[in-house]
């Protein structure tokens, strides 16, 4: 993989302390499009976002039985996140309710009336101005309880609609985004972005592109990240779509007159993503205005007793709901690969 900022294993740009975590969870309805998606219960894709956040709050799951896992088992990347937070824990741990179809039970939500989107392919139906600007306020008026924050996300086929918004925008990163799958499904995906491209065109400003081809999560956190960034230090935690979401942002900043302060944010994700064959997170990021601060973690599950979690080292699930930055965070708190292992294997096991 082309780098010239993401690094291994060097977590130098990374702020020291305890760091707040919050989970960016919302729906868009493409993923209930056959075949886009394997985030999650067949079936029950929408659900996958509920049961993250109760996952990473309270180490078990109210909504279901049992958590969200990919037609071959692989388990929700809440896992990870979990076990971390169990060996080293985040100062908080609070979701951002961007549109849930089924409300997570237990835990620290921040409600913005926001409703899940609606299929790109269709149009998202998304007042994307107004997505963007609730962002920006929240990002003013978050009290930040640690020494810095770690922002993660849960938005099955999340990916399908990053790559529409970015391209939307006028971005050349078609090929580069990743998929929960091992096999990506290319033509579903493709079909897909192409009919919600068809739905725009260059009389539209940005935003009204965005509302028909893009979802709530990138939108808010977008806008999150302009104010939020003044004031702390920001861990993006997520592979491509977060990847996406810091495009969003350079390019809306120029619509609201803003800078964005990317000294105070990172980027971290995991090496499945990073050494992935089917996408380039490193020529998403070349597209910015400026140099990101990026890096990847060197976990692996090579020597893990449960064969199922191996399939994240051969390319399935890869990351999201927040492991990138919380496998960067144990580091920087002296988390050792195998300690983390074990605690994830309990998880498992204790299940």
């Amino acid at each position: 993989m082309q780098t010239y900022n993401i690094l291994t294993n060097d977590l130098d740009s990374l702020p020291e302390g305890k760091a707040d975590f919050l989970l960016a969870a919302s729906v868009t309805k493409t993923c209930e499009i056959d075949g886009i998606t394997q985030a999650g219960i067949p079936g029950m894709i929408p659900l996958t976002p509920t049961l993250d956040a109760e996952y990473i709050s309270h180490e078990k799951v109210f909504s279901l039985g049992e958590l969200a896992e990919t037609p071959t088992g692989v388990p929700s990347p809440a896992l990870i996140t979990r076990a971390v937070h169990n060996l080293t824990p985040f100062s908080t741990i609070e979701i951002l309710d961007l549109g849930f179809v089924t409300q997570p039970k237990n835990c620290t939500t921040h409600h913005f009336d926001i409703h899940p989107s609606q299929a790109i392919d269709k149009g998202a139906d998304i007042n994307a101005k107004e997505i963007f600007a609730k962002g920006m306020k929240f990002g003013k008026a978050y009290e930040l309880k640690g020494n810095y924050l770690v922002l993660g996300e849960s938005t099955p086929a999340g990916t399908t609609t990053a790559t529409a918004s970015v391209l939307a925008l006028g971005y050349d990163c078609a090929d580069d985004f990743s998929s929960s799958f091992f096999h990506v499904p290319s033509d579903i995906k493709s079909q897909t972005i192409n009919k919600a491209l068809s739905l725009i065109n260059s009389d539209m400003d940005n935003f009204e592109k965005l509302g028909i081809v893009s979802d709530n999560m990138l939108l808010f956190c977008a806008g999150f990240l302009l104010e939020a960034s003044k004031r702390f230090e920001i861990v993006l935690a997520g592979g491509t779509q977060m990847a996406a979401c810091l495009l969003i942002a350079d390019r809306l900043r120029e619509d609201v007159l803003m800078r964005v302060k990317h000294d105070n944010i990172t980027l971290a994700t995991t090496q499945w993503v990073t050494k992935d064959k089917n996408s380039d997170i490193a020529h998403i990021l070349e597209q910015l205005s400026y140099t990101p601060h990026t890096l990847y973690t060197t976990f692996s599950f090579a020597k893990t007793q449960i064969p199922i979690l191996k399939k994240y080292d051969e390319g399935e699930a890869k990351e999201g709901v927040g492991a990138g930055g919380a496998l960067a965070y144990a580091v920087q708190n002296s988390i050792q690969n195998q300690e983390l292992l074990e605690q994830i294997e309990y998880l498992i096991y204790s299940m």
